[in-house]
């Protein structure tokens, strides 16, 4: 191929993995601040690898070296973007294209793909089925940038030219704002510490035990602020079976000796009774709140404190209940002008998914329409700001110099304050601030919740502030709009061989149930601009015939959601195939941790006629969060850059796995020097062999048999696995060393201390020659119900190991000898073995503890560097005695 892209043959994986990573703390002005969106890629990647694959591949090291730099630039966040760079960056691009390339991201989800692309100067395009994605989208990258914008029927909502548009969306939010608050501000009284700013409320339960039968208030923990400098507790104490309040730690007030915060009445659904000790479990709490025996009290009022910075916490007065009913009753009162004025439902009734959809469990507590997640105060809030809304919109219209153009910010705004001020949004008590509902891509129970007042510093004007950021800096981009289409993957409305790139990060199976996570949203949005964007919002929830995505409680369970899933992604990627011109370049971002999801994604880029000519790991997460015990999940995504080429129609399995070795040799230590390792290198390499064996139609051996995929797969292990072991043992003691010791320490490289599904698990013990199903449970290899883990020393018998003539057992039974402080004897041990001064023992055991320089407060490590070097991370090893034994 001669038009080779620099994507294709290098790129600074280590410069965009730390400002990729570093993308998911950055606020001021960045697109995650403006809507929620699930799974959205960092800028900086998209930036990157966009540009990277639209200028050509330089044949010398100093040009190489000298893009590597530029894009290491190019990737870092400045709000805005330094100029300089970007006019670099699209000059070259211009240069090797002769013209703006066209670029669509086919699953653009929350826009940070095309929003690069059209940084960029692309002509860029961007379609999703999901409708509250495509409004994303298009507030993001298409309407900024309109003249003249239009609804989706064609029609003028303004022009851009009358007022810049952060301006009029801030005119139309103040006096959205000051209209609400006539309405509303009696409903939110203050009292003698200050303006409230919130409500921290309990779901109650009636006691058990029918002897008792008290109200229990669910209440996870009792903590109002929990931090170094300042610690703040609800106390409850029980008067003649009632349960009272007292805030503690505030005031010069102590927190009782004998009262642990920590310990609230409800704990993984059970729950505890205060008054009488009684205990209930989680199916019994389920059943009284589907039957409505439950109720809400609210417990903490918390106050902007005058001229003093921080927040008070105060019980709850009668004027504060009060106000909470007044409000009820002024929120009947609202629904029905509502109806009469608009002829709509002004609470969303629409039904949340069935019970046992991925991410939700709320359903199992009586909650079962979306206006179900908001208190009747929290409601009329919503409903009278969304009026308002309406109202604004009806006066823009009449207004010849009304700009629409601001209408769908202000929507978002309300959003925003949704996601802030629902049944589900917690008080986190390490920030003293009201978290969103979405903390995770999930719905879960929260028992004891927040509630915002709309008129303060954390309400309508913060949810206001974030917008205007973000699109104060969608003004620095000096570009024309975006193209952007509510549309499936699987059937684009764009001509054959179209565009010049296609970018995009495909759904990972049922990782985020996208459609129901962002129904919370669509309720909202049909109702306040359903009149305006009637194609985008004409359904009653987001439609999920055709969403790629492997939902389990599909008919057929989870095979069949797993097939469904598998078919329609195969279909995208024809798409892609199809729309891609001839020379066209395609990168499609893939980040599920297990081989099998790999596999899949391999076989439908084979299928589709797409080839992968190069792939690589860019950090997306953080590592502190991932590389802990508990989690397997990769720390990058895989960027697999790909080709529609001719493919040759049989290819010959030793010419293949000749081959396949050949550019592995290559490619391993490309990316060894990037600094990618563990789970990730195994990816990455997967990824890279593809370009080898994805170049026929079909591999034949020399029996005319087809070799599948999968056997290409393992060929391709086995050679990352003898690669690795080589780099991590250092060259050649790796021959010295048993396969169960080789699986050990891979093991500890890929996966340090965490448990990994049985299949991917397996797969690793195939590429060193062991059967997994053969060893678990006779050494250090543990098999828990679908998952696998290999333990450590500490968790090993001395007397169960002690015979065996396995390195890693002796290793582990000295270091056992050592922890216990039995170091001679843990010296004769290692004599009477051989291994008392045996460099294959200190390798062996150098690469474990350097394979476990991530995982936080591993003993293993720490065990391994006293008794290896005398020194140690744990405080505990520190009075033991240090003397080295190797």
């Amino acid at each position: 191929m001669t038009n080779r892209r620099f994507i294709e043959e290098h790129f600074p994986v280590k410069e965009v993995s730390v400002e990729s990573a570093r993308d998911k703390t950055v606020r001021h002005g960045h697109i995650s601040t403006l809507h929620m969106w699930w799974a959205r890629r960092p800028l900086a990647a998209s930036r990157a690898t966009i540009y990277a694959s639209l200028i050509p591949a330089p044949d010398n090291d100093k040009a190489v070296l000298d893009i590597k730099q530029e894009i290491a630039k190019l990737s870092r966040w400045n709000n805005p973007p330094d100029p300089d760079i970007i006019g670099r960056a699209k000059k070259s691009i211009l240069d090797y294209n002769k013209t703006s390339p066209r670029v669509l991201d086919p699953f653009a989800g929350g826009g940070s793909i095309p929003l690069e692309a059209l940084r960029l100067g692309c002509d860029t395009y961007a379609t999703d089925y999901n409708p509250v994605a495509t409004f994303i989208v298009k507030a993001i990258i298409e309407n900024p940038f309109l003249q003249n914008p239009r609804n989706d029927q064609g029609v003028e909502l303004g022009t851009h030219a009358d007022a810049q548009l952060s301006a009029s969306v801030k005119k139309w939010s103040r006096w959205i704002y000051r209209e609400a608050e006539k309405e509303l501000a009696s409903f939110f009284p203050n009292n003698d510490q200050g303006e409230p700013v919130g409500y921290l409320w309990s779901r109650c339960i009636p006691c058990q035990n029918p002897r008792c039968g008290a109200t229990v208030p669910l209440i996870k923990q009792f903590w109002l602020v929990n931090t170094k400098k300042k610690k703040i507790a609800l106390l409850p104490i029980v008067e003649d079976k009632n349960v009272v309040f007292k805030i503690v730690g505030d005031k010069g007030t102590k927190i009782p000796s004998d009262f642990d915060p920590t310990k609230g009445t409800t704990s993984k659904g059970k729950a505890r009774c205060l008054v009488c000790n009684y205990r209930m479990e989680g199916d019994r709490v389920k059943t009284l709140f589907a039957q409505h025996n439950n109720f809400e009290r609210m417990t903490v009022v918390i106050t902007n404190v005058t001229n003093r910075s921080g927040k008070a916490y105060t019980t709850v007065s009668n004027k504060d209940l009060t106000a909470f009913t007044n409000a009820a009753n002024a929120f009947k009162k609202k629904i029905v002008a509502l109806t009469a004025k608009y002829n709509i439902e002004p609470i969303p009734t629409e039904s949340l998914p069935p019970a046992g959809t991925l991410g939700f469990r709320v359903q199992r507590y009586g909650m079962n329409a979306w206006g179900d997640l908001f208190n009747d105060r929290q409601k009329l809030v919503l409903i009278t700001f969304m009026e308002k809304i309406l109202e604004a919109a009806d006066k823009m219209k009449k207004d010849h110099n009304g700009n629409m153009q601001a209408l769908p910010y202000l929507a978002i705004i309300l959003d925003r304050l949704a996601d802030k001020n629902a049944t589900l949004s917690r008080w986190v008590v390490g920030r003293e601030n009201i978290g969103s509902v979405f903390g995770r891509q999930a719905l879960p129970m929260v028992w004891d919740y927040s509630e915002v007042n709309p008129f303060t510093s954390v309400g309508w004007s913060n949810m206001e502030k974030w917008v205007l950021k973000v699109l104060e800096h969608l003004a620095s981009i000096d570009t024309k709009p975006a193209v952007v289409q509510q549309a499936s993957a699987t059937a684009l409305p764009f001509e054959s061989e179209f565009f010049d790139a296609v970018i995009t990060d495909p759904p990972y199976y049922d990782n985020v149930p996208y459609s129901h996570l962002s129904d919370f949203f669509y309720v909202w949005l049909k109702r306040t601009l359903g009149n305006q964007f009637p194609k985008l919002f004409s359904t009653p929830l987001t439609p999920k015939s055709d969403e790629v995505v492997a939902y389990s409680n599909v008919r057929g369970g989870h095979n069949s959601g797993k097939v469904v899933y598998e078919n329609r992604l195969m279909r995208s990627f024809a798409e892609i195939h199809r729309v891609l011109k001839k020379d066209g370049i395609s990168i499609i971002v893939y980040a599920h941790k297990s081989t099998d999801g790999w596999e899949t994604l391999i076989n439908s880029l084979l299928g589709a006629g797409l080839v992968v000519t190069a792939a690589w790991p860019i950090h997306t997460e953080m590592k502190e969060r991932l590389r802990s015990k508990k989690s397997a999940a990769l720390l990058s995504s895989i960027y697999m850059v790909c080709r529609k080429q001719q493919k040759k129609e049989v290819g010959s399995y030793h010419n293949v796995k000749r081959d396949l070795k050949q550019y592995l040799d290559k490619k391993l230590d490309q990316l060894w020097n990037e600094g990618i390792s563990g789970a990730d290198f195994f990816i990455a390499s997967i990824g890279s062999a593809i370009a080898v064996y994805g170049k026929y139609d079909r591999v034949m051996n020399n029996m005319d048999e087809n070799i599948p995929v999968t056997r290409l797969l393992d060929d391709t292990r086995a050679i990352v696995t003898n690669y690795a072991i080589d780099k991590v043992v250092h060259g050649e003691f790796a021959g010295k060393i048993s396969q169960m010791c080789r699986f050990y320490i891979l093991w500890r490289w890929a996966h340090g201390e965490a448990k990994v599904p049985f299949d991917d698990a397996q797969k690793l013990a195939h590429s060193v020659g062991i059967d997994l199903a053969q060893e678990w449970g006779k050494g250090f290899i543990r098999k828990d119900n679908e998952l696998v883990r290999v333990i450590g020393p500490g968790e090993r018998e001395y007397s169960n190991i002690k015979d065996s003539s396995e390195i890693i057992d002796i290793l582990h039974c000295a270091l056992i000898l050592w922890k216990s402080q039995k170091v001679k004897e843990a010296s004769r041990f290692l004599a009477r073995k051989g291994y008392q001064h045996s460099e294959v023992m200190r390798r062996v055991a150098q690469a474990i503890s350097e394979s476990l320089s991530d995982v936080k407060g591993s003993k293993e490590k720490d065990w391994i560097d006293g008794m290896f070097t005398g020194s140690t991370r744990a405080s505990d090893l520190l009075r033991n005695n240090q003397t080295t034994l190797c």
